[in-house]
C-alpha cells in the first residue's frame, strides 16, 4: 500500500479514537507530507471540519498547490471537492468510494484527477462506523 494512504488511515483511526468519524487525509508536495488531518465535525462541534478541510488547513499557505496530490481515506464531498478546486490540487488518491459515492464526477470536471485504490481498509473501518453510528454519519453527510 502507498506510504502516503497509509498515513491517511492513520488519520482517519486517530479520528477513530477521539469518537470521531474515521476520515483521514494527508497532502504531499514534492514527495513529502505537509499536511494532515481527520474529520473533526464531532471533536470540534464543527460542521464543515471535513478531513479533506482539516488538512489542507493544516498545511498552512504553501502559495501553489498544483504540483500537490490530496490523499483522502474516503472520496471528497462537494465541500471538500470546492477546496479541492478552489486551490488547484489537480491529484486526489482516494481509499474508497462505497460507503459514499462524493464527488468525483465534479471534480474530474474541473481537470482534477482521480484514483480509486478501492481498499477493503478503509471501505470496513467506515462502514463498522456507519452500522453503529448511522445518526452521526447521516449528520456528517447531510442526510438528516
Amino acid at each position: 500500500m502507498d506510504i502516503f494512504m497509509e498515513e491517511a488511515i492513520r488519520e482517519a483511526r486517530l479520528s477513530l479514537s477521539k469518537s470521531g468519524i474515521p476520515i483521514g487525509s494527508v497532502l504531499v508536495k514534492n514527495g513529502e507530507i505537509v499536511g494532515r488531518g481527520h474529520n473533526r465535525r464531532v471533536q470540534d462541534n464543527d460542521p464543515i471540519m471535513h478531513a479533506e478541510i482539516n488538512c489542507i488547513h493544516n498545511a498552512g499557505r504553501i502559495k501553489k498547490y498544483d504540483n500537490t496530490v490530496l490523499y483522502s481515506t474516503l472520496i471528497p464531498c462537494y465541500l471538500c471537492s470546492g477546496a479541492i478546486v478552489q486551490f488547484g490540487i489537480k491529484h486526489v488518491v482516494v481509499g474508497e468510494s462505497k460507503n459514499f459515492t462524493g464527488a468525483k464526477e465534479f471534480l474530474e470536471k474541473h481537470g482534477v484527477s482521480v484514483v480509486d485504490l478501492d481498499l477493503q481498509d478503509c471501505k470496513d473501518m467506515l462502514s463498522k462506523f456507519i452500522n453503529e453510528n448511522s445518526d452521526l454519519w447521516n449528520e456528517d453527510i447531510a442526510e438528516i
